[in-house]
């Protein structure tokens, strides 16, 4: 089967012959594929599922789902893993939080996902259109449920309050990888530093669902992975996502190594064991992958 790659992007850097079987996805059906991009223009809009070369968007087109991606597509930061552009981005789309609310409208959604690129430009780091879009969609989509996908906020407490006090069902913050990968994938971030937000956001907002996601296969060890999963369970995070790293492109990080299928499954057995609520662990598994079922699988807390 052919492995999809958005025509915008540059191709990965890890050719299909180089992958294991179980990371070959086909292609998704070009009227598919052309719905969901007209949608998406003509709400002047963008998804992560498009501009991060996710596997997986063939499925959540088809299915009518897409994760939103916010406040630009130019980061303030140069991770390793992440194909977006870094640089100077420009100022927010006031207009954006109802663009997405009225697109989440139109498909119908059940559950959405809102993230962003990090904007350590702006004072409050974005938090502000992230509230702005929750409460848009609450106020004309009442039945939706809504995931923010947020950024450390460079660790300050007021961005937190003001995208908890927006009342999202789930606020997620991705750890990424293991604390002694950080200075190689994510210059710029701290790992102590997204475990406080995970923890904030609980002493912030009680009832709300916490959620964070890892990439395997950029290096770590299994113990390193195991203690990752505990600081995260002892930081209250509810939801757990793991999934395999794919290099963008050859100027990204490499692949240290493919996780096989029945190894992503003797971790999901662990971190079940640690107490997470729901985890999904799987190589094509990344942190929106089917967020709405984690969601409602995950109540009550």
């Amino acid at each position: 089967m052919p492995v999809y790659t958005p025509t915008r992007l540059r191709r990965t850097g890890c050719p299909a012959a180089a992958k294991p079987p179980w990371l070959v996805t086909a292609a998704p059906q070009p009227s598919v594929m052309e719905r969901m991009t007209r949608a998406l223009e003509q709400g002047r809009l963008s998804t992560v599922c498009e501009w991060a070369v996710c596997p997986n968007i063939g499925e959540c087109y088809s299915r009518g789902t897409a994760t939103f991606l916010i406040l630009g597509r130019v980061c303030t930061r140069h991770c390793a893993f992440c194909p977006l552009a870094t640089g100077g981005p420009g100022e927010p789309d006031a207009a954006e939080p109802e663009r997405v609310a009225q697109m989440v409208r139109s498909l119908r959604l059940e559950h959405v996902v809102i993230t962003s690129v990090t904007r350590d430009d702006l004072p409050d780091g974005g938090a502000g259109h992230f509230a702005a879009t929750v409460l848009a969609i609450k106020k004309i989509c009442r039945g939706t449920s809504v995931e923010v996908l947020i950024p450390d906020f460079q660790g300050s407490r007021r961005a937190v309050a003001t995208v908890t006090g927006a009342g999202p069902d789930v606020i997620g913050h991705n750890v990424e990888t293991v604390p002694r990968l950080y200075p190689a994938v994510r210059p710029g971030a701290g790992y102590r530093r997204s475990l406080d937000l995970l923890a904030l956001v609980k002493q912030t907002a009680a009832g709300v669902r916490t959620k964070s996601g890892l990439m395997l296969g950029l290096g770590e060890t299994e113990d390193e992975l195991k203690r990752t999963m505990r600081d995260l369970r002892r930081a209250g995070c509810d939801f757990l996502t793991l999934g395999q790293y794919l290099q963008p492109d050859e100027n990204h990080h490499p692949v240290v190594a493919w996780i096989t299928p029945e190894q992503f499954g003797l971790y999901r057995d662990v971190a079940l064991d640690l107490g997470f609520k729901q985890v999904l662990s799987s190589p094509l598994a990344r942190s929106s992958y089917r967020a709405g079922e984690m969601f409602r699988r995950g109540l009550p807390l």
